[in-house]
């Protein structure tokens, strides 16, 4: 199993010099858990692309410490990425901008652009203080699955790798991955919804658009199929919910508001009706329903909308976006 390391500056280093070797590294940020490498080696981009059986055209996004990281990593910077990094940086936004050289072709998908993203997390911080350079860091688990919120999930994922290290952080704040907004185009468009959202956004740079579910783009995690359990997830609305309990004769896992009604040979993974909390425990709900040893997970959408509800009901679609699996 790989190791978890406590965040002491003595690992913090090590980690770092690990990441010069062209080496990956397990990092905290307050969205997920990140397969941290050194954005301008092709190696050690390839290497996280194999760890996670990522496709190549899926990109990364290269996390920094501060805007002076970010316009050595970007071309274009301009007073809306000033204006944004100023209100929410360091935080869950990335930005996407025409990339420079320092920033490798791979980790981009082959793309002329790159979102750009300064972390929260004050492990996330220290280690690209000490690197010194941005971090490409995926998140810390297989393509398509569920994403980490915790070191022991990111281990889990990653158990065949004996010497990768895993910085420890605690309990993802967020859990939800960063929005992901472009500014390489004459509308700024959201391509991946999160904790900052459109009416966060307009304020400071007017106008925003917003992309639909499809293809896999320019953004990490636009693929249509995304954040899924292993087992076969279904989306039911709560008033068809029990129509739908009483033709499975199979025990299934529910994923649902605490207090929902479900037949008692069934389980409830019951969630909170707080759009933080729950947000920040989805993925490991899913996970424990995933362990469950059921044939179904049935996921019940929020009635809510709005804010982090949106970004939740993104992630919960797409986990049950079901294609045949190899």
């Amino acid at each position: 199993m790989p190791v978890i390391l406590a965040p002491t500056s003595e690992n913090i280093a090590l980690c770092a010099e690990r990441l010069r070797r062209g080496l990956s590294v397990g990092v905290p940020t307050e969205t997920v858990y990140g397969l941290g490498c050194d954005s301008s080696s092709e190696a050690a981009v390839a290497e996280v692309y194999a760890m996670k059986s990522r496709p190549q055209s899926n990109p990364l996004i290269a996390h920094v410490l501060d805007i002076a990281m970010a316009k050595k990593a970007v071309v274009g910077w301009d007073v809306r990425a000033q204006r944004l990094a100023d209100a929410f940086w360091p935080g869950p936004l990335a930005i996407v901008l025409p990339r420079r050289a320092e920033i490798c072709a791979l980790s981009v998908g082959g793309r002329s652009s790159v979102a750009v993203r300064a972390p929260a997390h004050p492990v996330a911080r220290a280690l690209l203080e000490a690197f010194g350079r941005p971090i490409s860091a995926p998140s810390a688990n297989r393509s398509g699955r569920l994403s980490p919120t915790s070191a022991a999930h990111v281990a889990e994922e990653f158990a065949a790798f004996a010497d990768l290290p895993i910085l420890e952080g605690g309990p993802c704040e967020v859990g939800l991955e960063s929005t992901v907004l472009d500014l390489s185009r004459a509308r700024p468009m959201i391509l991946r919804p999160g904790a900052i959202t459109r009416k966060d956004l307009e304020p400071l740079i007017g106008p925003v658009a917003v992309s639909e579910i499809g293809h896999q783009g320019t953004s990490p995690g636009t693929s249509a199929q995304h954040y899924a359990p292993e087992t076969l997830s279904e989306l039911v609305d709560e008033k068809n919910l029990a129509s739908r309990l009483d033709l499975l004769t199979e025990r299934v896992a529910v994923v649902a508001f605490a207090g929902t009604r479900v037949p008692s040979h069934h389980e409830l993974f019951a969630m909170p009706r707080h759009a933080g909390a729950y947000a920040q425990l989805l993925y490991a709900t899913l996970r424990r329903a995933d362990a469950a040893g059921v044939t179904t997970i049935i996921i019940v959408p929020p009635s809510e909308h709005g804010g982090l509800w949106d970004a939740a009901h993104d992630r919960i679609r797409r986990a049950t976006a079901y294609a045949p699996r190899k």
